[in-house]
């Protein structure tokens, strides 16, 4: 029997706070798999001000969450514009949101973003609110990417590892055979960096790691970032955005911009290098999704600390930029099919299990 092919928009609002990724996808919510077009819109600077201070303080909610929500309906637009298709030719919309906090360990994660207001505006059926199904039943929430890095990934040689840099790194083990999906948060992506270069800069990144291409690392300083006890647990696990904000400020203190734009960047690459101690076997290749790739340190250092072929999404016909836009895309129709979208080797949760809430249209 022929299964549908859905049409799926993915949205992403990630933890670096860079803007909206909107991918289009289409799929069958299993094996087939065709990625279409994808837009990033940035935020402006004032918006992505008032997100760092909600979630460092989150007193002025509601306000936000209806201007975020109101960003994702014009990225929608933006797209299906870009595109050259109405809302009727798309099936459903997966809304991320923007994560607000995530304490897996004490069954909380908060993703704000109004999906009954974003299916009101695009006129396109909305599954959000993905995460907390998982944690109720006492999975970690994160990261849901792996089943479609799996998809993705389908024909190509095993044991591989998809590993994302957003503002949070996470990595995909794949290997043979249906039970063979681990994930987990390896550690700080770029959140920390961002932080570094805008409050000493005004710049919102490292532009192609120059920075930390021209600092030192200080070991010493390194080592004491390793001692996070984040690192002695063993998978599934996950992270906040700012887990280790208050270590990084001790440890930062006094170096010089590009000193500490290297450390920062041999942290990431520390800590992703260490967690290859949790796959069962190896990987052959690993590929790199997510703003980090862009940075030449960063992808320099993990290739002088991991001993397998480090390659670039974009390298293999994927788009690194959307691969997190397009899974959110991938999971709201497999949210719709009732197939699982977190595993015990991904999140924890006791068994494989679907998510997210439905929003229909008008």
């Amino acid at each position: 029997m022929v299964k549908k092919a859905w049409t799926a928009i993915g949205l992403m609002s990630g933890t670096s706070m860079d803007g909206v990724d909107a991918a289009l996808i289409t799929t069958d919510g299993e094996a087939m798999l065709e990625p279409g077009l994808h837009l990033t819109t940035p935020y402006d600077s004032a918006f992505r001000d008032r997100l760092r201070d909600l979630i460092a303080d989150p007193c002025d909610v509601a306000s936000v969450e209806q201007e975020l929500t109101a960003f994702h309906a014009r990225a929608v637009s933006a797209l299906l514009r870009a595109a050259d298709i109405s809302p009727t030719e798309v099936d459903v919309i997966g809304f991320h949101g923007h994560t607000v906090l995530h304490k897996p360990e004490e069954a909380r994660t908060w993703q704000i973003g109004d999906g009954a207001k974003l299916a009101r505006d695009t006129g396109i059926d909305v599954v959000y609110d993905l995460r907390s199904a998982d944690v109720a039943a006492g999975g970690q929430g994160a990261p849901l990417a792996p089943v479609f890095h799996r998809a993705l990934a389908a024909k190509m040689p095993r044991p591989l590892a998809v590993l994302n840099i957003g503002g949070v790194a996470n990595v995909t083990w794949i290997g043979d055979g249906e039970d063979a999906l681990i994930g987990y948060d390896t550690g700080p992506g770029n959140a920390l960096l961002d932080d570094w270069i805008r409050r000493h800069t005004g710049n919102p990144f490292d532009r192609d790691g120059a920075l930390g291409a021209a600092g030192r690392s200080h070991p010493l300083k390194l080592a004491k970032l390793m001692t996070h006890p984040y690192f002695n647990e063993k998978p599934p696990k996950s992270l906040d955005r700012d887990a280790f904000a208050a270590i990084a400020v001790d440890v930062l203190r006094d170096l010089s911009v590009e000193d500490g734009a290297a450390l920062l960047t041999a942290f990431t690459v520390e800590t992703i290098s260490q967690a290859a101690i949790h796959m069962p076997l190896q990987p052959r290749q690993w590929i790199v999704v997510g703003g980090g790739r862009h940075n030449q340190a960063l992808m320099d250092g993990l290739r002088a600390r991991i001993d397998a072929e480090i390659t670039s999404g974009d390298a293999i016909g994927w788009s690194g930029d959307a691969v997190e836009a397009q899974a959110f895309g991938y999971m709201a129709v497999r949210s719709r099919l009732g197939l699982p979208i977190s595993y015990p080797g991904t999140t924890g949760t006791p068994r494989p299990m679907s998510g997210g809430v439905l929003a229909q249209k008008p």
